[in-house]
C-alpha cells in the first residue's frame, strides 16, 4: 500500500476537516495516481468532497465508526481490520491511502511507499501525520522532483520509501 498527501513545512495536511491549499498540478498530480486504483479514507475525509460523493473512477474505501454509515458507490467499513481485508482483495501497489490525519497514522505501518507533496510553507493547521525526514530508522527520501511554485509558495513532489 502506498499514502499519498500534501504536507507542510511542519507536516501539517488540513485545517478544519479541510485541504490547507489546493494547488490545482497537485491535484492532478494526486489524480495521476490514484485513477483507476483503490483509495481507502476515513468517513471525515469522504465528507470533506464535494457532494460528500465517493471519489469517480476509484474503488472507495470508507472506515466509519458508526456501524449504520453507508455510501452509495463506496465500501464501508467499521474498524482498521476489515479495511485491511477490503485492501487485501486488490494488488496493494493499487491501493493508496488519502485520509485524514487519523487513518494516516494507523495505516502508514503497513504502507512501503509515501507520495509526498511537500510545500516550503507553514500554514494553519490542526491535523498532522508524523515527519518522514524525522523517521529515518523506518523511511528513506527516495525521489524528489524539481522545485514548483504555486502563489508565491516552493513545493516539491517526494516519493519515500519503507526501508
Amino acid at each position: 500500500m502506498k499514502f499519498i498527501v500534501a504536507v507542510d513545512k511542519n507536516w501539517a495536511i488540513g485545517h478544519n476537516n479541510d485541504l490547507l491549499i489546493s494547488i490545482p498540478e497537485d491535484m492532478e498530480h494526486f489524480k495521476k495516481h490514484t485513477m483507476g486504483k483503490v483509495v481507502l479514507m476515513g468517513k471525515n475525509t469522504l465528507e470533506s468532497f464535494p457532494g460528500a460523493k465517493p471519489l469517480k473512477n476509484r474503488t472507495n474505501i470508507v472506515v466509519a465508526l458508526e456501524t449504520d454509515y453507508t455510501v452509495d458507490g463506496a465500501i464501508v467499513v467499521y474498524n482498521l481490520e476489515d479495511a485491511l481485508k477490503e485492501a487485501e482483495k486488490f494488488n496493494t501497489d493499487d491501493v493508496y491511502v488519502i485520509g485524514g490525519g487519523s487513518i494516516y497514522k494507523q495505516m502508514m505501518q503497513y504502507c512501503d511507499t509515501a507520495i509526498i507533496t511537500y510545500i516550503d510553507h507553514e500554514f494553519e493547521a490542526d491535523t498532522y501525520i508524523p515527519n518522514l525526514d524525522e523517521m529515518s530508522d523506518e523511511w528513506y527520501l527516495a525521489d524528489e522532483s524539481e522545485k514548483q511554485t504555486y502563489e508565491g509558495m516552493d513545493y516539491y513532489y517526494r516519493i519515500y520509501k519503507r526501508k
